[in-house]
């Protein structure tokens, strides 16, 4: 037993977690049967990595501003992260809407005899401003509302730091709490093919892949914007912006890649993302802290490209040619509603209706769209959130990068033996050094 666990535990975890994926399409295809007997193995992995998600947004940012040492410093983390996402995130758009130009996959789409269904009064722009600021923080935490978690990992971060001497306390227990999850994290990562498995075989047994035929065309197109995405626009920033070779990065978060792809949710991914950036990415912890937390509610390609390739879908379906200015708007509207989707599942169709508002579609079209599409959303869910999540992990990088806080030879390695432990080589002393200061 304890030799089939080392021989286990000797493949490396992405061959693992691509073995549950593929194993999980096979008991979802050949044997839909069984998939409800695995399911509850699907339902308590992603539970544990929701039940992460909230402390480590509130403890890891907090932990990486005291780390970084300087508000000043933080500043130019910030700055360049808001300005990557809000590029990566317009481009997704663009790339969404060109697909749906493109290819056309809403003529013809019958909307005779859906049934409609009603998204309710969508958020404002002006109440996701001031939803930031949280009357209550505990209420905050509870409900998982991320920005106003950030909001106050950032006060508490930045608190902390300009309470000087006073503050090292709260900076030391935040380092402490930080590595524990970092940790936790690092166990629950070992039940990931199982986990994986059993939503891949659920999802499958539940909708089956002849889905796609329904919503052929619309699923092609989410499938090659995504693809598009990811190989080429983030493959750019890595190799123009970053100034790094675009293989190691892909093969070192296939991981987070995988959860991404079964979760279909940013913030359930973002536990694996931290571990994977700093482990087999060599992005420093303080970065890492900063930037995917943030990512994990701002950085959404996924939702961007859908967006705008769904809100083509709509205009097809209801016979509309749009006009430049339409398109203009669309664009505008798709990146806004984009920065402020919710991390969850089957998001996006909830900023269908703001997109498609601005160039006149009435709630009731807006509702038979949404109709049509919602029985097959969440496998299409699934795909859009993977550029989500490489979007998350390209932006880390390179701030890393720009910042010099990337361990290259970690980078390069893509996470092999060798490489994790060059990055710990390295980590090692300025952790040391960490504790000194502090």
């Amino acid at each position: 037993m304890t030799r089939l666990a080392r021989a286990w535990f000797a493949i490396p975890l992405w061959r693992r977690v691509v073995g549950g994926l593929v194993i999980g399409v096979l008991i979802g295809t050949l044997a839909p049967a069984i998939a409800p007997f695995v399911q509850v193995f699907g339902d308590l992995f992603v539970r544990a990595i929701r039940m992460l998600v909230v402390p480590i947004v509130l403890v890891t940012i907090a932990a990486g501003i005291t780390a970084l040492g300087d508000v000043r410093r933080l500043g130019a983390v910030g700055g360049r992260t808001i300005l990557l996402f809000a590029t990566t995130t317009l481009i997704a758009v663009s790339v969404g809407m060109a697909a749906g130009l493109i290819v056309q996959p809403g003529a013809g789409a019958a909307l005779a005899g859906v049934a409609p269904h009603a998204l309710g009064k969508p958020v404002t722009p002006y109440e996701q401003l001031v939803g930031i600021v949280p009357l209550n923080i505990v209420d905050a935490l509870a409900k998982g509302d991320m920005l106003a978690i950030i909001f106050t990992a950032v006060l508490l971060g930045v608190g902390t730091l300009a309470a000087g001497e006073a503050g090292r306390p709260v900076a030391r227990l935040l380092e402490g709490l930080s590595a524990v999850l970092f940790r936790i994290v690092g166990i629950v990562m070992e039940v990931t093919p199982l986990g994986v498995m059993a939503l891949i075989a659920n999802a499958i047994a539940t909708a089956g892949l002849g889905v796609f035929v329904t919503v052929g065309w619309l699923a092609l197109c989410v499938v090659a914007a995504s693809l598009f995405q990811m190989a080429v626009i983030h493959s750019a920033v890595l190799r123009l912006v970053a100034r790094l070779p675009v293989l190691p990065f892909f093969r070192g978060i296939v991981d987070a890649l995988a959860v991404a792809f079964s979760t279909a949710s940013s913030s359930a991914t973002l536990p694996v993302a931290l571990r994977v950036a700093e482990t087999r990415l060599g992005v420093d912890r303080a970065i890492a802290s900063t930037v995917l937390p943030l990512g994990a509610s701002i950085g959404k390609d996924g939702t961007a490209l859908y967006v705008g390739l769904l809100g083509q879908f709509a205009l097809q379906a209801l016979g509309i040619v749009p006009d430049g200015t339409m398109l203009a708007i669309m664009l505008a509207t798709g990146a806004l509603a984009a920065f402020g989707t919710a991390p969850v599942p089957s998001a996006s169709l909830f900023m269908l209706a703001a997109m498609l508002g601005a160039v006149g579609v009435s709630p009731e079209q807006t509702a038979l769209v949404v109709g049509l599409v919602l029985p097959f959303d969440r496998l299409l869910d699934m795909t859009r959130t993977v550029p989500s999540a490489s979007a998350n992990l390209t932006v880390a990088t390179t701030v890393a990068r720009m910042q010099g806080a990337l361990d290259e030879a970690a980078y390069r390695s893509g996470g092999s033996a060798e490489g994790i432990a060059t990055d710990r080589a390295h980590d090692a002393p300025a952790d040391q050094a960490r504790q000194q200061q502090v």
